[in-house]
């Protein structure tokens, strides 16, 4: 796609900016709007009018096979869009709307076709964001809007890093300020029978079965299947510069003095009780293990800041697993481009 403009940008402070309603103007005129929700920017579209779903897949450079999310305003459009909302999904809606939770449903005939990427289904959230929701609701259309970045590149979790990424390639950013959760929305499948988590994100898979009881839980996609949500099954969030995860805590000052001994630069993203264990000086600090939630809302950030320096390999701390540590580590994951 093209670069054959500068970005609009508008600044909001409040969900009552009338500015919005020019934003929500341009989306409805097919143009190419990112905005803040609670987890990331979105890159946000007209989800019925096909030319400019086709225009995010431009802007982003993303697979056609990749699914889109479609954001809304309020629980009553999702009947819209949908054939069916099983008793699951409408507990899941009642207790995690608005919030960081992308519900699949079997999808109707109002979206455009590029939004499923010819699947039978299609994921709906109500972001947590003030100034998003208020967007949303000025539109009064179904938006799609993947994160509002280039494809594989760290999502954007404010309006700068959105113009980093995709400044003259798309027409506007609301600026909102910093997202709260820092990671995409949890996607689960409630189109069949015993809802699955096909990505971790915001809401934990505990918070979901204290809901609705057990669920499943997606395996590693075959190269040759069709991802029925975003994150499932392309590399992502991953800086220019090498990311090496490393699971085992004692093992990142060997790694570290072999490559050395290569004569690599090395950098570091960890926590910061391991930067004082290793005394590293100038890492990438993520925040305490004490709050993994914190770790998990700087991940993006520090990622991107890795790309301003000239390091040839950074090594990243592994965390928990539990609770947000799932999507925090599923990202780590898909950012590396070795695991150690």
């Amino acid at each position: 796609m093209e670069v054959n403009h500068t970005t609009k940008q508008w600044k909001i402070d409040t969900p009552e900016d009338r500015r919005l309603h020019e934003a929500a103007d341009w989306l409805k005129d097919g143009k190419l709007v990112a905005f803040p929700t609670e987890t990331v920017y979105g890159l946000g579209a007209d989800a019925r009018n096909d030319q400019a779903v086709k225009n995010i897949f431009k802007a982003k450079g993303r697979p056609a096979d990749n699914p889109l999310i479609v954001h809304v305003g309020d629980v009553e459009a999702v009947s819209e869009l949908v054939t069916e909302v099983p008793e699951h999904a409408k507990k899941l809606m009642e207790t995690f709307w608005p919030g960081p939770l992308t519900i699949i449903l079997p999808v109707g005939n109002q979206l455009a076709s590029h939004v499923t990427a010819g699947l039978d289904t299609v994921g709906i959230r109500i972001p947590d964001h003030e100034v998003g929701r208020a967007l949303l609701k000025a539109a009064k259309i179904p938006v799609a809007a993947p994160s509002a970045n280039r494809s594989g590149r760290p999502s954007p979790t404010l309006a700068e890093h959105v113009i980093t990424d995709l400044n003259g390639r798309i027409d506007g950013v609301v600026d909102g300020g910093i997202t709260g959760v820092g990671v995409e929305s949890t996607v689960i499948d409630c189109s069949m029978e015993t809802p699955m988590i096909l990505r971790p994100g915001g809401v934990t898979r505990e918070q979901i079965e204290d809901v609705i009881g057990p669920v499943d839980v997606t395996g590693k996609l075959a190269a040759s299947e069709q991802p029925r949500s975003p994150g499932m099954k392309y590399k992502h969030y991953a800086p220019d510069t090498a990311v090496w995860l490393v699971r085992e805590a004692g093992n990142m000052a060997v790694i570290a003095n072999q490559l050395k001994g290569q004569g690599k630069k090395v950098g570091y993203l960890v926590s910061l009780e391991r930067a004082h264990e290793m005394n590293l000086e100038q890492p990438f600090i993520l925040g305490s293990r004490e709050n993994i939630a914190e770790i998990t809302q700087q991940l993006y950030q520090r990622l991107r800041e890795i790309d301003e320096h000239d390091y040839d390999v950074v090594l990243a701390e592994s965390f928990s697993k539990e609770g947000i540590g799932e999507a925090l580590m599923n990202r780590l994951e898909r950012a590396a481009s070795e695991i150690k």
